[in-house]
């Protein structure tokens, strides 16, 4: 650090001629040299010509072109129309705004095809799904099936319609004139009363594949020429099990639609593979693992049996039946089973009732970390994570 100068002030020329009273700027430019004045009167001038912004102030040229499309052609779109989406307009190849356009349009904005506005359900469609689900006791399976809406938004409906019945009874209000608005101004499904319309004209894909994470990393697996290398086979392989025996394998081929019934009907039967927390059920098909697993044989028994319609649709159905009843049948079993391990103890004139589980607490069930599902160990020694700040407490998604 340079040594500081001392004994120096700092001497100004212009201080003799600077008043502390509050003068006029006029007297005390007149008491300053010749020289001075007019370098101050020079440099004031130049400050009040110069701009506070170095932007141009006049409007840019699409400034301009946009302020004349909203005072012409985008006018139309300030109030909307009932009954139809409030979206641009194509334009034609002369450049004008073509008023022939499709109504029904899910393209928002004519330069962007890939983005698509989704439609929602209409009030008709949603009060139809919940009267077949709460009043006619169908499945939500099949009404998914019927109505082209996927089985997790039907569940959905069916607990939100039944919220806004509960309070109307309450007599809270709601907010239907927003709720209206929003269906005037998108695209809606209507309800159809024919179901063959509901299939040409779905709501939403109601069979898509859910992604694994054991089909993430690509394996490079050589088979010879002369093996059938199935769906199977490939997810056998993703799971690291072994490869299945010729006639087992066989078997399997001949009859798929037994197989997939073996698996929805009975999930705690599939094969598993690895020791400790590294066990995991072996990855099965995609036949197996889609939302409607039935709608295959279906369409393998509508093109074999493409002249006996009626029968394709009694097949399905009463496979849809099977279906229903295994699950039911499984959710029985689990709650007995559950039942069974609770021990109930409710004292002599008590309200109350005590309910106890045996437990095994041991490294296999709480897990080297202490925080395994199958005991409580995360309860006891192990901080809980419940109310710190950043934790996701609200549902992250239906189960159905």
């Amino acid at each position: 650090m340079p040594p500081r100068l001392q004994g120096q002030l700092a001497t100004n020329p212009l201080l003799p001629y600077i008043s502390s009273s509050s003068t006029t700027t006029s007297s005390s430019l007149s008491n300053l040299p010749t020289q001075y004045s007019s370098q101050l009167i020079s440099c004031s001038s130049r400050r009040t010509n110069r701009s506070f912004s170095s932007a141009p102030s006049s409007q840019t040229k699409h400034r301009n072109e946009m302020f004349a499309w909203l005072n012409t052609g985008g006018s139309r779109l300030k109030d909307h129309k009932p009954g139809r989406t409030n979206y641009l307009w194509p334009k034609t190849e002369a450049g004008l705004e073509s008023m022939n356009r499709d109504l029904k349009s899910s393209h928002p904005f004519p330069l962007n095809k890939d983005y698509i506005s989704q439609p929602i359900l209409s009030e008709e469609l949603r009060n139809e799904i919940h009267t077949r689900v709460v009043f006619k006791k169908q499945s939500i399976r099949s009404v998914s099936v019927d109505l082209g809406v996927d089985m997790r938004r039907v569940g959905a409906v069916v607990r939100l319609v039944t919220m806004e019945k509960r309070m109307k009874q309450q007599g809270k209000s709601l907010a239907l004139p927003y709720a209206r608005a929003v269906h005037e101004m998108v695209p809606t499904t209507p309800l159809y009363y024919d179901v063959s319309e509901h299939r040409q004209h779905p709501h939403e894909s109601i069979n898509d594949l859910p992604v694994h994470r054991l089909t993430d990393p690509q394996i490079f697996y050589p088979v010879s020429e002369s093996r059938q290398f199935n769906r199977v086979d490939a997810g056998r392989v993703f799971s690291a099990a072994p490869a299945l025996e010729r006639r087992e394998a066989a078997e399997n081929a001949t009859n798929p639609a037994e197989v997939i019934s073996r698996i929805t009907q009975n999930p705690s039967r599939i094969e598993r593979v690895g020791k400790g927390e590294n066990e995991q059920e072996v990855l099965q098909p995609a036949d197996a693992r889609i939302p409607h697993p039935h709608l295959i044989q279906y369409e393998r028994l509508a093109q074999s049996r493409s002249t006996e319609p009626k029968k394709n649709r009694e097949a399905y159905k009463q496979a849809i039946m099977q279906e229903e009843t295994a699950e039911k049948e499984r959710k029985r079993l689990a709650k007995e089973r559950q039942e069974q391990q609770l021990t109930k103890v409710q004292p002599d004139s008590s309200r109350f009732e005590f309910r106890f589980k045996d437990v095994v607490v041991s490294k296999e069930t709480t897990g080297p970390d202490g925080r395994g599902h199958k005991a409580p160990g995360r309860r006891y020694g192990v901080p809980s994570y419940e109310r710190k700040k950043g934790q996701v407490k609200i549902p992250t998604q239906v189960q159905v």
